[in-house]
């Protein structure tokens, strides 16, 4: 589900004519240098593409106008070896409709006193284009992102490395499509949205069906599949029949195995990369999808719960900038107050995603107590360890704002035989009472994104690109 491998960046060094063909050689040969050793550093998620020197309003128009046009270059590494006059690059950036970082560097690191003449000091003037260049995207308010340093440095390149994949999900963000199987959970205000204006904002399209339209697709669901399904279940899962006999128990998960046949049958001939599900909403159906969901969240589809879209897109998107790793739809659901000890503790009815699994997940079948269905199955595990982002989005009626608080995520110290779901720990920062308040304050919700994967500037270099207002609790 996360298909991104066919992605390229262009890789644009901006000079100019006044120093002579000499001169521009010598740069291209610079520029094609490090596009190899960056290329082949391994330290960036996708290939650099090195394209023809930034020399002319013209050249750089037309650079700018392929990568709008092109769908696999998904945005544009600048670098001013020397001194660029910035009213060239003033009609291609303004026309540039893709994410564009700007990297702040010098092909040498150090300057070589013993020989050091003019000649090298025009040629290598980094120090001197960066500015000119700075100032024409400040001006042109351009959300650039800006990289400063020695190019050859692992700290560097992994700041390029975390832009890349901000910028690949910047490009997904688009085709982001969610299917809501219900409408939203009754009386609950964080919920909603307005969904045309997420359409225009963020590129998100989303699209309602009745809970009979899924229906048909469980019916059509051979037992052949079924079967095929279950016996993968038993490859990877523990299976605990608690006190269920194992008739009953397979019985049980084999509806989930159909939902999840089901389900991803149905996003993917509609072309949906998201879906959300609502207990309110389960009219022909045996059971509220939770294994189900689990299964489709860990290959990559954005999921949330009680018909939540916004979440549910936010996930998505967040699963491509993440590659899928450690990152999943959340609920925060009781507080740990004991002194020293405070944390939050993080579940859901059913749907938490295992790519946040510390253990082996294994299969539990347990009553849901809402819903008014039969005992459903789901998979229980604890969550991983590790510091990490929690992101809400929230509708203020007029705008979105995006909350952001980093977290330090840890495995639960004692075990918790009676809890039939998974279950995930963190302490919030600063401190649990400020981080708390101010998220309480800003109204964040009470559905989130976590990714103990991506960071905070991630986040935000986003948020920028699609012009979010948003709020860092540290």
């Amino acid at each position: 589900m996360i298909t991104t491998e066919k992605k390229e960046f262009w890789f644009v060094v901006g000079s100019q004519h006044l120093y002579g063909e000499e001169a521009l050689a010598e740069v291209k040969a610079h520029a094609q240098t490090m596009t190899d050793a960056l290329n082949e550093s391994g330290a960036l998620p996708y290939p650099l593409v090195l394209q023809d020197l930034a020399v002319s309003a013209g050249k750089i128009t037309s650079i700018m106008k392929e990568v709008n046009y092109r769908d696999e270059v998904v945005g544009v590494i600048t670098w001013m070896h020397t001194f660029s006059p910035a009213k060239m690059w003033i009609r291609g950036t303004k026309l540039l409709q893709k994410p564009l970082l700007h990297l702040a560097t010098q092909f040498n690191e150090s300057i070589p006193w013993s020989t050091f003449d003019m000649d090298f000091m025009n040629l290598n003037q980094s120090a001197h284009g960066d500015r000119e260049y700075g100032f024409i995207n400040a001006r042109l308010k351009k959300q650039n992102k800006v990289v400063v340093g020695y190019w050859e440095r692992p700290e560097v390149q992994q700041q390029i490395a975390d832009w890349m994949d901000v910028a690949v999900a910047y490009n997904e963000s688009f085709d982001i499509k969610v299917a809501r199987f219900g409408d939203n959970m009754r009386n609950v205000a964080v919920t909603e949205g307005d969904k045309v204006e997420a359409q225009i904002q963020f590129g998100w399209t989303v699209d309602y069906f009745g809970i009979g339209d899924l229906v048909q697709y469980v019916d059509a669901v051979t037992d052949e599949e079924i079967n095929d399904l279950f016996a993968e279940y038993a490859d990877l899962y523990e299976f605990e029949y608690s006190n269920y006999s194992q008739e009953d128990w397979e019985k049980s998960v084999k509806v989930q195995a159909s939902y999840e046949i089901a389900i991803n049958r149905f996003l993917n001939d509609g072309g949906y990369t998201a879906f959300t599900s609502n207990f309110e909403d389960l009219y022909g159906m045996k059971q509220l999808p939770g294994l189900a969901v689990q299964r489709l969240m860990a290959q990559g589809y954005g999921f949330a719960g009680e018909g939540d879209w916004k979440t549910a897109a936010l996930n998505r998107l967040l699963k491509v900038m993440s590659h899928n790793k450690s990152t999943g739809f959340m609920e925060d659901y009781t507080y740990e107050l004991a002194t020293g000890q405070e944390s939050i503790l993080q579940s859901h009815m059913l749907e938490v995603d295992p790519s946040l699994a510390s253990n082996k997940p294994k299969i539990v079948v347990s009553p849901l107590g809402i819903g008014n269905r039969e005992d459903a199955a789901r998979l229980v595990f604890d969550g991983k360890a590790g510091d990490g982002v929690v992101v809400s989005m929230v509708d203020f009626g007029t705008y979105y704002k995006l909350l952001i608080n980093e977290v330090s995520a840890f495995e639960p110290p004692v075990p918790a035989p009676n809890l039939p779901v998974a279950r995930v720990l963190w302490k919030v920062k600063p401190n649990f009472q400020d981080g708390v308040k101010a998220w309480v304050e800003n109204g964040g919700g009470h559905h989130t994104v976590v990714s103990l994967n991506l960071t905070t500037d991630q986040i935000i270099t986003y948020a920028k690109l699609v012009d979010l207002e948003y709020v860092v609790i540290n």
